[in-house]
């Protein structure tokens, strides 16, 4: 178990360190899209739609190899998409995730993961080249079901909420200490040059792949833009919004009228 371990971990982290085509990158974007899909298929047993409604950003992150014996590993590769000033989703942007770990474990698994960024200041971290996950922006377990509220988080010390798909259903996952990074050279390859990411997730002149639009269409479908939600963005420059929260602040969140359910608390 152990000599496979370092072998599959091995060829993730080779796959990673190559070079991505155009068609690799495109079935990277549709893979990401059809975990989107089953987000749609089964709402009782996914992230709560009002919580995608009012992210800032959603990642997906298809495919997360982990394996260990003792000491552990986990990296991954997904998208993405932010909303704009506009309010409509962005185009997406590759991304990167790495983490280890220390304890009893044994065995390789993948999963599919889903991050919902619930500030500004979290998305803007990862736009400028990388954040720790647990460290430099805060990371929970999320809550599931379309009835699913955030209660629990009246203080909003949680930016990002992660899911992982699991046998057809998504739960909480724990990803403390993971790195979450933009993946430049990809960006590049997709967009014909444009490696900036923070570019790719505003400019409206930047035309998308038509896997990218597929994304965007589908996550649309389930996360239509609301009215003023996008006006966050447009006031990013101000230096106060990227300040810690004062207490009874509020960020995009899930309606705390509904019904509470525990949150996912599977670990990853």
């Amino acid at each position: 178990m152990t000599r496979l371990t370092a072998i599959l971990l091995a060829l993730a982290c080779a796959t990673a360190s190559s070079a991505a085509t155009a068609s690799d990158l495109d079935y990277r974007v549709d893979t990401a899209t059809q975990i989107l899909q089953d987000l749609k298929r089964i709402p009782e047993n996914a992230v709560p739609p009002a919580l995608l409604s009012r992210a800032y950003a959603v990642a997906v992150i298809p495919g997360v190899i982990k394996g260990g014996f003792i000491l552990g590993g986990s990296f991954g590769r997904g998208i993405v998409v932010a909303r704009r000033a506009d309010g409509q989703w962005s185009n997406p942007a590759f991304i990167q995730l790495a983490g280890g770990s220390l304890g009893f474990q044994a065995g390789v698994q993948s999963t599919d993961l889903v991050l919902v960024f619930k500030t500004q200041r979290a998305l803007d971290g990862l736009s400028n080249g990388k954040i720790t996950l647990g460290g430099d922006a805060s990371i929970a377990a999320g809550p599931v079901g379309r009835q699913a509220s955030a209660s629990t988080d009246l203080e909003m010390q949680t930016e990002i909420y992660s899911y992982a798909r699991t046998r057809g259903f998504f739960a909480g996952v724990a990803l403390d200490g993971s790195v979450l990074s933009m993946d430049r050279e990809a960006n590049g390859e997709y967009y014909q040059g444009e490696k900036s990411a923070s570019k790719i997730l505003t400019d409206t002149s930047i035309p998308a792949p038509v896997s990218g639009r597929r994304f965007i269409d589908t996550l649309a479908a389930i996360a239509p833009a609301m009215p003023g939600q996008g006006s966050s963005r447009a006031a990013a420059a101000d230096p106060d919004m990227h300040a810690a929260p004062p207490p009874g602040a509020r960020t995009y969140g899930i309606d705390d009228s509904a019904p509470a359910l525990p949150a996912g608390g599977g670990a990853y």
